[in-house]
């Protein structure tokens, strides 16, 4: 007797390609930031503090999708090596505001054009409607995943 095969063909399904695109990003990626001594949750927090200086500790680990710790000894290290500065006392609360240093903004420079280059490469087969079409659709399923669990 045939055993009724149930659960998702992972060729086709859109879950498992977009953790398998997210893990060929990731790889490509760390490859060309490992040699500027970085990786990804380091430039994220570069990235980061460049957009929206003043992030706190928590709000930076929300971005680089890492722990409220891992985001702090990172911190730690960017602070010690000159990359970022952060205030002496809160302003309000606990929270500590990073700042990007002027060193932060040269070794982010570098990294973004590498990085850059790794997402030109991931899209340069789409058609600029279509790379437009895959950000809106991976907008949208960002969306539906961000409501309550039905």
């Amino acid at each position: 007797m045939d055993q009724v095969r149930t659960g998702i063909n992972l060729e086709t399904s859109p879950g498992y390609l977009l953790k398998e695109a997210a893990s060929a990003l990731r790889t490509s990626m760390e490859a060309v930031l490992r040699p500027l001594g970085m990786n990804i949750t380091h430039y994220s927090c570069l990235e980061l503090l460049a957009q929206r200086p003043g992030l706190s500790n928590a709000e930076l680990a929300r971005g680089a999708f890492v722990s409220r710790q891992s985001m702090n000894v990172l911190l730690q290290s960017l602070e010690r090596d000159g990359l970022v500065s952060r205030a002496e006392q809160a302003p309000s609360g606990r929270a500590l505001p990073t700042r990007l240093t002027s060193r932060g903004e040269l070794q982010l420079r570098e990294a973004s054009a590498a990085v850059k280059a790794v997402e030109t490469r991931m899209h340069a087969d789409l058609t600029a409607a279509e790379l437009g079409q895959l950000q809106d659709l991976l907008g949208r399923c960002i969306t539906g995943l961000s409501g309550p669990v039905a």
